[in-house]
């Protein structure tokens, strides 16, 4: 690798550890030539699939636009930003186990909402507002009704042991 201070082409690797849920490693290097220190990231470059919008068209996957999304839904709601990446970590590895070279907008869609249902329920209802494009306050109500439907549904399977604590 070169040395981004001196350009030198030869490096030393001072010390490897997995990064980002074990997707990437980082490295910590140093230039043979003019001593500088610095850290570099390497991560396999896998095919995301290409997202077919609700109009036809096509177009590659936007991680920036993903986060932008997932930002936007999680405005002013206490999720970390590591909460936000391991969501697009997990977004982004099911994309790819797929194996699909396209996939719909709306799997998509859903993919996130399952993610944001999981992360903050707050952020998961205006996603889904946006998404579903709710054009009244009764199709809120009804998307709330049916998550409490499905947390008490979630609560009800889990052993006796776990709810009296």
């Amino acid at each position: 690798m070169f040395c981004p201070f001196c350009s030198h082409s030869e490096t030393k690797v001072n010390d490897s550890r997995l990064v980002a849920e074990g997707n990437q490693v980082r490295r910590r290097r140093e230039c043979l030539a003019c001593g500088e220190r610095f850290t570099s990231f390497e991560s396999a470059e896998l095919m995301m699939p290409r997202v077919i919008k609700s109009d036809g068209s096509r177009e590659p996957f936007n991680e920036e636009k993903l986060r932008s999304g997932l930002m936007r839904a999680l405005e002013k709601r206490p999720v970390s930003l590591e909460g936000v990446e391991a969501v697009l970590s997990r977004i982004k590895s099911a994309l790819r186990a797929t194996g699909e070279p396209e996939l719909k907008s709306l799997e998509l869609g859903e993919l996130v909402m399952n993610e944001l249902r999981i992360l903050d329920e707050v952020a998961y209802v205006r996603f889904a507002s946006v998404y579903r494009s709710f054009q009244d306050i009764d199709e809120f109500k009804r998307e709330i009704d049916s998550m409490g439907k499905n947390n008490r549904k979630r609560a009800a399977k889990k052993p006796a042991a776990s709810q009296s604590k």
